[in-house]
Protein backbone atom coordinates (compact mmCIF):
# COMPACT_ATOMS: atom_id res chain seq x y z
CA UNK A 1 0.00 0.00 0.00
CA UNK A 2 1.30 3.58 -0.96
CA UNK A 3 0.81 6.44 1.54
CA UNK A 4 -1.52 7.91 -1.08
CA UNK A 5 -3.82 5.28 -0.31
CA UNK A 6 -2.54 4.08 3.30
CA UNK A 7 -5.66 5.22 5.52
CA UNK A 8 -3.70 5.37 8.99
CA UNK A 9 -1.53 8.14 7.47
CA UNK A 10 -4.10 9.65 5.62
CA UNK A 11 -5.70 10.40 8.92
CA UNK A 12 -3.08 10.81 10.84
CA UNK A 13 -0.97 13.38 8.57
CA UNK A 14 -2.35 14.16 5.90
CA UNK A 15 -6.27 14.55 6.06
CA UNK A 16 -6.20 15.30 10.42
CA UNK A 17 -7.72 18.41 9.27
CA UNK A 18 -7.91 21.32 6.28
CA UNK A 19 -4.46 22.48 6.97
CA UNK A 20 -3.24 20.65 3.90
CA UNK A 21 -5.99 21.70 1.47
CA UNK A 22 -6.30 24.74 2.35
CA UNK A 23 -2.68 25.39 1.68
CA UNK A 24 -2.95 23.96 -2.03
CA UNK A 25 -6.51 26.08 -2.41
CA UNK A 26 -4.31 28.90 -1.32
CA UNK A 27 -2.22 28.64 -4.61
CA UNK A 28 -5.18 28.09 -6.95
CA UNK A 29 -7.39 31.07 -5.35
CA UNK A 30 -4.16 33.06 -5.87
CA UNK A 31 -2.71 32.54 -9.10
CA UNK A 32 -5.27 30.65 -11.09
CA UNK A 33 -6.31 32.07 -14.62
CA UNK A 34 -10.27 31.31 -14.59
CA UNK A 35 -11.55 33.46 -11.69
CA UNK A 36 -14.88 31.55 -11.87
CA UNK A 37 -13.63 29.53 -9.97
CA UNK A 38 -13.36 25.42 -9.62
CA UNK A 39 -16.20 25.06 -6.62
CA UNK A 40 -18.25 27.30 -9.00
CA UNK A 41 -18.22 25.20 -11.64
CA UNK A 42 -18.44 21.58 -9.51
CA UNK A 43 -21.77 23.30 -8.43
CA UNK A 44 -22.58 24.39 -12.07
CA UNK A 45 -22.64 20.46 -13.27
CA UNK A 46 -24.90 19.39 -10.69
CA UNK A 47 -27.83 18.54 -13.26
CA UNK A 48 -30.01 17.31 -10.56
CA UNK A 49 -33.99 17.57 -9.50
CA UNK A 50 -35.31 20.66 -7.05
CA UNK A 51 -35.94 17.81 -4.75
CA UNK A 52 -32.92 15.16 -3.93
CA UNK A 53 -31.08 12.99 -1.39
CA UNK A 54 -27.44 13.55 -2.01
CA UNK A 55 -24.44 12.15 -0.38
CA UNK A 56 -20.79 13.46 -0.11
CA UNK A 57 -17.97 11.26 0.70
CA UNK A 58 -14.75 12.77 1.49
CA UNK A 59 -16.38 16.29 1.77
CA UNK A 60 -12.97 17.85 3.56
CA UNK A 61 -13.87 20.98 5.08
CA UNK A 62 -17.32 21.44 3.17
CA UNK A 63 -16.03 24.47 0.59
CA UNK A 64 -18.29 22.92 -2.11
CA UNK A 65 -21.35 24.13 0.10
CA UNK A 66 -19.96 27.02 1.49
CA UNK A 67 -18.72 29.10 -1.59
CA UNK A 68 -22.27 27.96 -3.28
CA UNK A 69 -24.76 28.37 -0.09
CA UNK A 70 -27.33 30.82 -1.75
CA UNK A 71 -27.38 28.50 -5.06
CA UNK A 72 -28.68 25.04 -2.44
CA UNK A 73 -32.14 24.44 -3.98
CA UNK A 74 -34.49 24.57 -0.48
CA UNK A 75 -35.60 20.89 -1.61
CA UNK A 76 -31.59 19.42 -1.46
CA UNK A 77 -31.35 17.17 1.49
CA UNK A 78 -27.53 16.56 1.91
CA UNK A 79 -25.28 14.25 3.88
CA UNK A 80 -21.84 15.61 4.44
CA UNK A 81 -19.09 12.73 5.29
CA UNK A 82 -15.21 11.98 5.40
CA UNK A 83 -13.24 9.15 6.70
CA UNK A 84 -11.34 11.81 9.12
CA UNK A 85 -12.99 13.17 12.20
CA UNK A 86 -11.23 16.26 11.70
CA UNK A 87 -12.85 17.14 8.32
CA UNK A 88 -15.98 16.39 9.61
CA UNK A 89 -15.70 18.61 12.68
CA UNK A 90 -14.21 21.17 10.40
CA UNK A 91 -17.36 21.04 7.55
CA UNK A 92 -19.47 21.55 10.83
CA UNK A 93 -17.77 24.44 11.77
CA UNK A 94 -17.62 25.85 8.50
CA UNK A 95 -21.69 25.52 7.89
CA UNK A 96 -23.19 26.10 11.75
CA UNK A 97 -24.08 29.59 11.07
CA UNK A 98 -25.04 28.80 6.63
CA UNK A 99 -29.20 28.51 7.58
CA UNK A 100 -29.55 25.50 5.93
CA UNK A 101 -29.83 21.80 7.82
CA UNK A 102 -26.86 19.56 6.59
CA UNK A 103 -26.19 15.78 8.17
CA UNK A 104 -22.92 15.08 8.94
CA UNK A 105 -21.06 11.83 9.47
CA UNK A 106 -17.60 9.91 9.56
CA UNK A 107 -17.72 7.34 6.87
CA UNK A 108 -15.50 4.63 5.16
CA UNK A 109 -16.20 4.89 1.69
CA UNK A 110 -15.75 1.34 1.23
CA UNK A 111 -18.30 0.36 3.50
CA UNK A 112 -21.42 3.11 3.35
CA UNK A 113 -23.99 2.79 6.48
CA UNK A 114 -26.93 4.03 3.98
CA UNK A 115 -29.91 1.46 2.55
CA UNK A 116 -29.88 0.70 -0.58
CA UNK A 117 -31.09 2.81 -3.32
CA UNK A 118 -31.55 5.68 -0.63
CA UNK A 119 -29.57 8.74 -2.52
CA UNK A 120 -30.17 10.49 -6.16
CA UNK A 121 -26.67 11.67 -6.16
CA UNK A 122 -23.00 10.78 -4.59
CA UNK A 123 -20.60 13.12 -4.67
CA UNK A 124 -16.68 11.94 -4.02
CA UNK A 125 -14.72 15.26 -4.70
CA UNK A 126 -10.84 14.62 -5.19
CA UNK A 127 -10.85 11.24 -2.63
CA UNK A 128 -11.38 7.98 -4.88
CA UNK A 129 -7.67 7.60 -4.99
CA UNK A 130 -7.42 7.91 -1.54
CA UNK A 131 -9.17 4.46 -1.31
CA UNK A 132 -7.53 1.03 -0.76
CA UNK A 133 -10.50 -0.90 -2.53
CA UNK A 134 -11.79 1.28 -5.17
CA UNK A 135 -14.19 -1.86 -6.12
CA UNK A 136 -15.70 -2.39 -3.02
CA UNK A 137 -16.58 1.57 -2.82
CA UNK A 138 -17.93 1.39 -5.89
CA UNK A 139 -19.76 -1.16 -5.53
CA UNK A 140 -21.39 0.70 -2.45
CA UNK A 141 -21.42 3.93 -3.89
CA UNK A 142 -23.54 2.07 -6.69
CA UNK A 143 -25.64 0.29 -3.79
CA UNK A 144 -27.27 3.68 -2.21
CA UNK A 145 -27.86 4.89 -5.42
CA UNK A 146 -31.01 4.85 -6.77
CA UNK A 147 -32.06 4.25 -10.73
CA UNK A 148 -31.27 7.46 -12.64
CA UNK A 149 -28.71 8.63 -9.95
CA UNK A 150 -24.99 10.15 -10.86
CA UNK A 151 -22.09 9.65 -9.05
CA UNK A 152 -19.86 12.69 -9.89
CA UNK A 153 -16.40 11.91 -8.98
CA UNK A 154 -14.14 14.78 -9.47
CA UNK A 155 -9.93 14.05 -10.05
CA UNK A 156 -6.98 15.31 -12.00
CA UNK A 157 -5.71 14.44 -15.17
CA UNK A 158 -2.12 13.20 -15.88
CA UNK A 159 -0.87 17.20 -16.65
CA UNK A 160 -2.08 18.34 -13.65
CA UNK A 161 0.51 20.79 -12.07
CA UNK A 162 3.01 18.76 -14.74
CA UNK A 163 5.47 21.96 -14.79
CA UNK A 164 5.53 22.34 -10.59
CA UNK A 165 6.39 18.37 -10.57
CA UNK A 166 9.24 18.95 -13.23
CA UNK A 167 10.58 22.28 -11.13
CA UNK A 168 10.32 20.37 -7.76
CA UNK A 169 12.16 17.40 -9.52
CA UNK A 170 14.97 19.42 -11.02
CA UNK A 171 15.83 21.12 -7.37
CA UNK A 172 15.34 17.54 -5.84
CA UNK A 173 17.41 15.77 -8.60
CA UNK A 174 18.79 12.96 -6.29
CA UNK A 175 15.60 13.04 -4.01
CA UNK A 176 12.24 10.79 -4.29
CA UNK A 177 9.95 13.70 -5.14
CA UNK A 178 8.85 12.23 -8.55
CA UNK A 179 9.30 8.30 -7.66
CA UNK A 180 5.96 8.79 -5.24
CA UNK A 181 3.34 6.45 -6.42
CA UNK A 182 1.46 7.53 -9.47
CA UNK A 183 -2.30 8.79 -8.91
CA UNK A 184 -4.67 5.30 -9.58
CA UNK A 185 -7.61 7.49 -10.28
CA UNK A 186 -7.71 10.20 -12.90
CA UNK A 187 -9.62 11.54 -15.74
CA UNK A 188 -7.19 9.28 -18.06
CA UNK A 189 -7.86 6.06 -15.92
CA UNK A 190 -11.21 6.51 -13.73
CA UNK A 191 -13.40 6.27 -16.89
CA UNK A 192 -12.29 2.10 -17.28
CA UNK A 193 -12.61 1.93 -13.51
CA UNK A 194 -16.34 3.54 -13.13
CA UNK A 195 -17.82 1.48 -16.02
CA UNK A 196 -18.62 -2.33 -14.46
CA UNK A 197 -20.72 -0.11 -12.45
CA UNK A 198 -22.31 2.48 -13.75
CA UNK A 199 -24.38 2.58 -17.81
CA UNK A 200 -22.86 5.38 -19.29
CA UNK A 201 -19.59 8.04 -18.10
CA UNK A 202 -18.79 11.50 -19.30
CA UNK A 203 -15.40 13.63 -18.58
CA UNK A 204 -15.92 17.03 -17.88
CA UNK A 205 -12.53 18.98 -17.75
CA UNK A 206 -12.04 22.45 -16.27
CA UNK A 207 -10.32 24.97 -17.80
CA UNK A 208 -7.72 26.70 -16.58
CA UNK A 209 -3.71 27.15 -15.51
CA UNK A 210 -1.72 28.81 -12.67
CA UNK A 211 0.82 31.87 -13.07
CA UNK A 212 2.46 31.89 -9.93
CA UNK A 213 4.89 34.96 -8.85
CA UNK A 214 5.40 34.41 -5.51
CA UNK A 215 7.74 31.45 -4.11
CA UNK A 216 5.96 30.97 -0.49
CA UNK A 217 2.75 29.83 -1.75
CA UNK A 218 4.69 27.42 -4.31
CA UNK A 219 6.76 26.15 -1.55
CA UNK A 220 3.54 25.67 0.66
CA UNK A 221 1.49 23.69 -1.58
CA UNK A 222 4.72 21.35 -2.12
CA UNK A 223 4.95 21.03 1.43
CA UNK A 224 1.45 20.17 1.12
CA UNK A 225 1.52 17.38 -0.79
CA UNK A 226 1.95 13.70 0.00
CA UNK A 227 5.15 13.21 -2.00
CA UNK A 228 7.11 15.77 0.00
CA UNK A 229 7.75 14.09 2.84
CA UNK A 230 11.68 13.47 1.95
CA UNK A 231 11.08 17.49 1.33
CA UNK A 232 10.00 18.22 5.05
CA UNK A 233 11.84 15.77 6.90
CA UNK A 234 15.55 16.55 5.13
CA UNK A 235 15.12 20.75 6.16
CA UNK A 236 15.12 21.32 1.82
CA UNK A 237 11.96 23.44 1.71
CA UNK A 238 14.22 27.41 2.70
CA UNK A 239 16.31 25.62 0.03
CA UNK A 240 13.58 24.90 -2.59
CA UNK A 241 12.10 28.42 -1.62
CA UNK A 242 15.33 30.15 -2.69
CA UNK A 243 15.47 27.83 -6.25
CA UNK A 244 11.52 28.86 -6.80
CA UNK A 245 13.01 32.84 -6.24
CA UNK A 246 16.06 32.42 -8.63
CA UNK A 247 13.39 30.90 -11.23
CA UNK A 248 11.11 33.79 -10.74
CA UNK A 249 13.82 36.31 -10.72
CA UNK A 250 14.54 34.66 -14.28
CA UNK A 251 10.97 34.29 -15.74
CA UNK A 252 9.12 36.70 -13.87
CA UNK A 253 6.34 33.86 -13.41
CA UNK A 254 6.13 30.54 -13.10
CA UNK A 255 3.26 28.84 -15.88
CA UNK A 256 1.61 25.78 -14.57
CA UNK A 257 -1.18 23.33 -16.01
CA UNK A 258 -4.20 22.63 -14.32
CA UNK A 259 -5.91 19.59 -15.75
CA UNK A 260 -9.09 18.67 -13.54
CA UNK A 261 -12.42 17.60 -14.14
CA UNK A 262 -14.98 15.39 -13.09
CA UNK A 263 -16.07 12.22 -14.24
CA UNK A 264 -20.30 11.88 -14.17
CA UNK A 265 -21.38 8.41 -13.87
CA UNK A 266 -25.07 7.23 -14.65
CA UNK A 267 -26.52 4.36 -12.58
CA UNK A 268 -28.90 3.32 -14.89
CA UNK A 269 -28.57 0.09 -16.63
CA UNK A 270 -29.49 -2.58 -13.94
CA UNK A 271 -27.15 -5.29 -15.06
CA UNK A 272 -24.26 -2.97 -14.50
CA UNK A 273 -22.74 -3.12 -17.77
CA UNK A 274 -21.53 0.41 -19.37
CA UNK A 275 -19.94 2.28 -21.65
CA UNK A 276 -17.66 5.46 -21.83
CA UNK A 277 -18.37 8.43 -23.55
Amino acid sequence: MTRLSDQTYLLADQYRDASNLDARRQLHRRFSVNKYGWTRWVFDQLDLPSVCRILELGCGPANLWVENLARIPAGWNITLTDFSPGMVKQAQENLRDSGRTFAFDIVDAQDIPHDDESFDAVLANHMLYHVPDRDKALSEIRRVLRSGGKLYSSTVGDNHMRELDEMVARFDAQGDYMCASANPFTLETGAEQLVPWFSEVVILRYADELVVTEAEPFVAYVASMVRAESLRTSGSLAELAAFVERELATHGAVHITKDSGLLVALCSDPDRAGKSL
